[in-house]
């Protein structure tokens, strides 16, 4: 594990940049829409968007990968993404903002299929879990500095957008200084979705669901919070809070997914997600320390579910197929991004603000309903309780 970080080191500092400027970016888009008197309608599709271009980027990806190499792919990507930054100060229209918005996923899915790619081609069976854990711990790290750039100026002004593009070009020089090994490059051929499903239905049908659930909670979620109207930087503390509670999880949970059956782990949280997010149905619209609490523990849950799910997938793919099965996910996610945030804005037109955490419930309980009827299909064999074995030894099977 030490040497493996080491040689990671590059990429997860760039990460951390990258995340930073990005989740700076998630929170100030529909703070900024609220404030400017877009409609809940109007801020879901702007982040419904957002995965509208993703959906778009993972098909392209592979491609741009193979003609120009990680490194350069990865540098265009994010000099793109911070660009169109800098347009939502200057553009204060829905229309242009979904437009800059589905830009900036289209260059993300690109950037988070090079970087999963890369930890992925670095991690064998019996460290995957806690690779892309530490991945994680560093995603959410930077997403929770983000936060706090929210402090530092109105979400009206230009400067916050501009830190945000700022970041994003930052994000070059890691990857641009590095003398690391890039990965191999991708083999031609197209998205695997069909392949995917076959061999691994709890990746495919659980990383949807998570993209339901995900998207609807970072377009919709600093809104709802804004309208509570329980005081100025509540917006940021609870977005903060979640994401404290995400880099806390992945690392340790993601120990417990090399040893034990992946599955259960990804039941069990999903299960707790669920509770939580009947929490704050119930209790969520009160004291802000409860809400706080309650973020946290959502932040405990949720971060680790994706994660848990590429994981589970990744036990099952070829050296070469990093970046295809990177890109594959990253497109079923995006789906239920586009989709997700669409509904739930409905939702809570219709029948109150409330039913966001209500929609999300709902998704995490059908991810532990699959989750457990797989597990009944398919029990886990030996191998899958066994510590610790070398790489290329019978405890290594994939998991079903």
């Amino acid at each position: 594990m030490p040497t493996a970080i080491v040689a990671l080191s590059p990429v997860l500092l760039a990460v951390f940049i990258l995340i930073a400027g990005n989740g700076l970016l998630t929170t100030l888009v529909p703070l900024r829409g609220v404030l400017e008197g877009f409609s809940p309608t109007e801020v879901g599709v702007i982040g419904s968007v957002y995965f509208g271009g993703m959906l778009a980027g993972t098909w392209v990806t592979p491609a741009i990968v193979r003609r120009a190499g990680h490194i350069r792919a990865f540098a265009a990507f994010a000099a793109v993404a911070a660009v169109a930054c800098l347009g939502f100060a200057i553009f204060l229209s829905p229309l242009v903002w979904m437009v800059l918005r589905g830009l900036v996923g289209f260059c993300f899915a690109g950037l988070y299929a090079i970087v999963e790619a890369w930890i992925n081609a670095k991690a064998h069976d019996g460290n995957r879990g806690r690779m892309l854990g530490l991945y994680n711990i560093v995603n959410f790290a930077g997403s929770a500095a983000g936060q706090q750039l929210l402090r530092l100026d109105s979400a009206r002004s230009f400067s916050l957008f501009s830190g945000a593009s700022a970041f994003l070009m930052l994000a070059l020089v890691p990857l641009a200084m590095t003398r690391a090994e890039a990965p191999p490059l991708p083999a031609k051929g197209r998205l695997r979705i069909l392949e995917l499903f076959r061999t691994t239905p709890i990746g495919a049908v659980g990383i949807l669901l998570v993209g339901l659930a995900n998207g609807s909670f970072w377009s919709l979620a600093p809104a709802y919070v804004e309208r509570l109207d329980l005081g100025a930087g509540v917006v940021a503390s609870f977005m903060t809070a979640m994401i404290l509670g995400s880099a806390t999880a992945p690392y340790p949970v993601g120990k417990l997914s090399d040893i034990v059956d992946r599955r259960g782990v990804i039941l069990g949280v999903s299960a707790v997600a669920c509770v939580v997010e009947v929490a704050l149905v119930i209790v969520g619209r009160g004291e802000t320390a409860v809400l706080y609490a309650l973020a946290f523990a959502l932040g405990l849950t949720t971060s680790v579910i994706y994660p848990l799910i590429s994981a589970h997938a990744n036990d099952r793919r070829s050296q070469e197929g990093a970046v295809h099965l990177s890109s594959t996910l990253l497109f079923l996610y995006c789906v239920g991004g586009i989709v997700g945030p669409i509904v739930a804005a409905t939702l809570m037109t219709l029948f109150g603000d409330v039913m966001l955490f209500v929609h999300n419930a709902a998704i995490h309980a059908m991810l532990v309903g699959f989750v457990a009827w797989r597990m009944m299909q398919r029990p886990p064999s030996g191998a899958q309780l066994v510590l610790e074995a070398p790489p290329g030894t019978a405890a290594h099977h994939p998991v079903p």
